[in-house]
């Protein structure tokens, strides 16, 4: 496997802020320069709305198979759903066609080293405390347990049915599904 995330060796923000943003908008003119409007609306194809973790390491397009346009992808710190993921699911059942859910958590989360602690840290170093949890967890089965509970007891979703929930293991590249009960 190769990457292209290479950071800039050098120390400071200089290093690792500006270079990094600059060699993103080259790579998108580039890309620009030979793409063509593939026609197709914000509907996903195979009416799957994806929600994972933001971390690096999981290609969520390569693993699962899927090409451009197939999927809704909703990512943040650790998969979870909150607010704003019932937020997004909700537009993407309810205004964009999506039938189904699939939740992907994964081994090595930073989020399992965490604690409720990191607001009162944050509190204490910027003056005011987050209005958001950090939704840290221990056991990984678990929380995708209490994700998929989320997904299928909002109110604001359509379609609960056909909701599924898996851990990826960052070294074998592999899902594996969690049961539900």
């Amino acid at each position: 496997m190769t990457t292209s995330a290479a950071v800039p060796s050098g120390s400071g923000d200089a290093m690792t802020r500006g270079p990094v943003t600059d060699r993103l908008v080259e790579a998108n003119e580039r890309y620009a320069a030979e793409f063509t409007d593939p026609g197709m609306d914000a509907r996903p194809v195979l009416q799957v709305a994806v929600v994972a973790c933001m971390d690096a390491r999981l290609d969520l397009h390569a693993a699962l198979g899927l090409e451009l346009g197939d999927c809704h992808t909703i990512r943040n710190a650790g998969g979870v759903v909150t607010d704003d993921v019932i937020r997004s699911l909700t537009i993407s059942q309810r205004a964009l066609g999506t039938r189904s859910v699939v939740l992907i958590h994964h081994t090595g989360c930073g989020l399992e080293s965490l604690t409720e602690e990191f607001r009162h840290d944050l509190e204490m170093e910027v003056g005011q405390r987050p209005a958001w949890a950090v939704e840290a967890f221990r056991d990984v089965d678990q929380d995708v347990r209490q994700s998929m509970q989320r997904v299928r007891t909002s109110p604001f979703l359509l379609h609960t049915d056909d909701v599924r929930g898996f851990v990826f293991d960052v070294r074998t590249g592999l899902l594996r599904e969690v049961d539900p009960a």
